[in-house]
């Protein structure tokens, strides 16, 4: 010990890694990842026949929206350059082949013109190609006398649906069913209808998974059952990345993994595979599962969003779909 009683120097590392993280202006420069506004796209429920947005109680901050007050949500995406928009249509009446989805005056179709008038070039307007808005038992699909998802004939519904929705002036389709050969189909019918460039987002690996309540309250869900037969097993990685690379055979331009929290593993996977853009879909229970937290003061909330969304984006994901696109685009301009 030396004489005032302080030990002998130990020898500091020569490598530091903190010096790196010394200020704000070092961390900012050397960051690895950086969420930009322009990869975020915000999901949006349109719904027939209501004169006000309804707020969805399992959503704080999430609404359905008026025809109006969805150009009004849809300006606002584009004033914060948001990468897109991907419209939901909520009908005031449904059947069990979902007409509602391929009627001209449908909800959903009306709305993507709508928009489409609103935003023109300054978005890509997605929309959501799926019938389990539409139908009175809530499936994606049409089913057959015993109540199973018929896969084939819901392909011919897609192709009708698809065409419906390019012909409203649609950017990019979703087909979100989780039928086999729907990129392949959906392709087909766009292109033989002269709508080739019509894009194709495709929920790729969509899993059969627990977060997704929330929206089930959105599109006043009628499921009867559940989706496990079509939609993936939580249990399965590989998997998701076949159905991927299938996709991508098929045609899709971009490929999609649903959820993304309790499946960046996937994302992973999908994006080491395949050789198009990779997206994300930040779900609705996840979203719910943030903000619940947040109003009970037990995480920072601003914080949690930019770290939910850094860690998709980590993953692999080149487009996050995300109820906090446009808040999120806010704080990032911060």
């Amino acid at each position: 010990m030396s004489s005032d009683g302080v030990e002998g120097a130990v020898a500091g590392p020569v490598v530091r890694p903190r010096r790196l993280r010394t200020t704000p202006a070092m961390r900012r420069m050397v960051a690895e990842t950086q969420v930009a506004p322009r990869q975020l796209v915000l999901p949006l429920f349109v719904r027939e026949g209501i004169s006000e947005p309804q707020p969805i109680s399992s959503m704080p901050g999430v609404v359905q929206h008026t025809r109006s007050s969805l150009l009004a949500a849809v300006a606002e995406a584009a004033e914060l350059g948001l990468g897109g928009v991907m419209l939901f249509g909520i009908p005031e009446t449904r059947d069990a082949t979902g007409s509602g989805g391929v009627d001209p005056a449908g909800i959903l179709n009306l709305a993507i013109t709508d928009v489409v008038g609103e935003v023109g070039d300054a978005l890509t307007v997605m929309s959501d190609l799926c019938l389990d808005e539409f139908t009175d038992h809530g499936h994606c699909g049409l089913l057959t006398p015993d109540g199973r998802v018929d896969n084939d004939r819901t392909l011919a519904a897609y192709a009708e649906m698809a065409r419906a929705q390019a012909h409203a002036g649609v950017d990019m389709v979703g087909p979100s069913g989780m039928m086999d050969g729907q990129v392949a189909v959906v392709r087909e019918a766009l292109d033989a209808a002269e709508h080739t460039d019509v894009s194709i987002l495709a929920y790729s690996a969509k899993y059969a998974s627990a977060f997704y309540g929330p929206f089930r309250e959105a599109v006043d869900s009628c499921l009867e059952g559940d989706r496990r037969t079509y939609q993936q097993d939580p249990a399965n990685a590989v998997e998701g990345v076949r159905e991927a690379l299938l996709d991508v055979a098929e045609g899709a331009d971009v490929v999609m993994v649903k959820p993304a929290l309790a499946y960046l593993d996937v994302v992973r996977r999908v994006r080491d595979a395949v050789d198009v853009p990779v997206a994300a879909y930040n779900i609705s229970g996840e979203y719910a599962m943030v903000e619940a937290a947040a109003a009970n003061g037990w995480i920072d909330r601003e914080a949690a969003i930019l770290e939910t969304l850094g860690s998709i984006h980590r993953a692999g994901a080149d487009v996050i779909l995300t109820y906090w696109a446009a808040e999120a685009a806010r704080l990032l301009r911060a």
